[in-house]
């Protein structure tokens, strides 16, 4: 008789920690529902700081947008979260955001 191979939502369950496959469900949906958000407001948000899509530079355009639009999409992850009850789940993720960010940045000493 073969093991049956876990299914996505387990996998998941288990990379992520999760108490529940209920859990896992809701952090996808707090995922989707900032995507889709983001999908909404980042227009406007470039438009307000005269960011043209197509203008030729589109370089300077992404750094921009992700200078403008990367924390927005941070901490409306972390509104979704609290709403849908999976706050802690995704703060202790920014908190690993932030140290890897501080790794990067930090000082590279004997």
């Amino acid at each position: 008789m073969q093991k049956e191979k876990p299914g996505f939502l387990q996998r998941l369950q288990t990379k992520w920690k999760l108490d529940s496959l209920f859990q896992v469900v809701m952090v996808l949906v707090v995922f989707a529902c900032t995507g889709f958000t983001i999908l909404f407001i980042k227009n406007p948000i470039l438009d307000f700081f005269g960011i043209e899509r197509g203008g030729g530079q589109g370089f300077v355009n992404t750094v921009l947008y992700l200078l403008l639009v990367l924390p927005l999409y941070q901490i409306i992850l972390l509104i979704y979260g609290f709403i849908f009850g999976q706050f802690n789940f995704f703060w202790e993720k920014e908190k690993q955001i932030f140290r890897r960010i501080g790794k990067l940045f930090g000082k590279k000493g004997n």
